[in-house]
């Protein structure tokens, strides 16, 4: 049986979209899909009830009739697949959904050039998305095409994503992101922990928030990566624990890394209660809108989550720890990164030494 449901969606930049999605059951279950978006109501109507009636005097679409195929058949392929789609990060995840709602995903496989590409960043720049952002689509759009015909069995070679590349970049349409160097500054630390205190107290709060983030600064860790720890990853003789699968943009698992637990980072472990075989057994998502709502309402902003990872390795290089001591808490396989964290703190540590160096001289006079 076919049939088909309209969905309105607004997009970025405030327009409304109508996608008719035609499916067909049997047995009660969703043997096949397609869809497809409109600006009116009325075409998406038009154009449901009349595929309803092909399907039915038809049947079912061949899957690799490559005429037939449009980039969102393509996408809705790989995010299915487990070992593509379901192994995909988050930010890869939501950037592929997100592709299925743009009008890119409308085109047929076949007739998708370099133009259509150009014209989506166009699109995505015009709503507001940064050359960066813009550079993800890009990325895993490429990605997607290049596992048209080892993966899926569709005889589709060309790549118009990776060829727009060149031209988008000359556009400035895509770049790299812009290293952040935002760090906690006057009492914002002390409001953000007094704020999540409070929110941990509440009745229904399960999320010990102010360990977390403490443990965070002092690990280096990301919060997706602390919220994954066991207690069978802790080592008691070294006092580290072993951090597993680690980012790495060479290696997507096999990661493992032993970080060592200085200062507090110890102490916080050992007080968590042993109700799970994870240390933290909390969404990673929870922890991060639990600060973000906090952050907010404290009018605290720019300031992420992630920051805080830069903070807890600028703590280690003010310390006196080396850029080789620090790669060894943050996990960083190129210590280009740890280099630029440390070259902004350099200034301030030579004016530091200096007047040290100064007091020492006079104190000797």
């Amino acid at each position: 049986m076919a049939y088909y449901t309209i969905d309105k969606r607004a997009k970025a930049d405030g327009t409304v979209r109508y996608r008719c999605s035609v499916s067909i059951k049997k047995d009660g279950k969703r043997v096949y899909s397609e869809s497809k978006t409109f600006t009116k109501q009325a075409h998406a109507k038009t154009w449901g009830s009349k595929r309803v009636i092909e399907l039915e005097q038809s049947g079912i679409p061949n899957p690799n009739d490559l005429n037939k195929i449009t980039v969102g058949d393509l996408l809705k392929r790989y995010i299915s697949d487990p070992n593509l789609g379901g192994k995909a990060g988050r930010t890869k995840r939501y950037v592929l959904d997100m592709l299925l709602d743009c009008d890119i995903a409308e085109i047929p496989l076949t007739d998708l050039s370099t133009s259509h590409v150009i014209e989506h960043c166009r699109q995505r720049n015009g709503a507001g998305a940064g050359p960066s952002t813009v550079n993800h689509d890009v990325s895993y759009l490429s990605s997607v095409l290049a596992s048209a015909k080892p993966v899926c069995g569709i005889d589709y070679t060309t790549n118009p994503a990776t060829d727009a590349r060149p031209l988008l970049l000359q556009m400035g349409l895509i770049g790299k992101s812009k290293r952040r160097s935002r760090r906690p500054v006057s009492d914002e630390l002390d409001r953000l922990i007094a704020g999540l205190e409070a929110r941990s107290d509440h009745i229904a709060a399960k999320i010990p928030f102010v360990d977390i983030l403490n443990f965070s600064i002092l690990s280096c860790m990301r919060v997706g990566e602390v919220c994954k720890i066991r207690w069978e990853d802790v080592d008691e003789k070294q006092r580290a624990v072993l951090a597993r699968d680690r980012k790495d943009p060479r290696k997507k698992s096999g990661n493992h890394m032993l970080v060592p637990l200085l200062g507090d980072a110890w102490s916080i472990v050992q007080r968590q209660p042993k109700t799970s075989e994870l240390i933290f057994p909390y969404n990673s998502r929870s922890v991060t809108a639990g600060f973000q709502r906090v952050r907010n309402a404290l009018g605290i902003e720019d300031l992420r989550y992630h920051d805080l990872r830069r903070e807890g390795a600028s703590r280690l290089f003010e310390a006196g720890f080396s850029i080789e001591e620090v790669a060894q808490v943050t996990g960083h396989r190129s210590l280009n990164v740890l280099w630029q964290v440390y070259t902004e703190l350099y200034p301030k540590s030579l004016h530091e030494k200096f007047e040290l160096a100064a007091v020492d001289k006079s104190n000797k006079n």
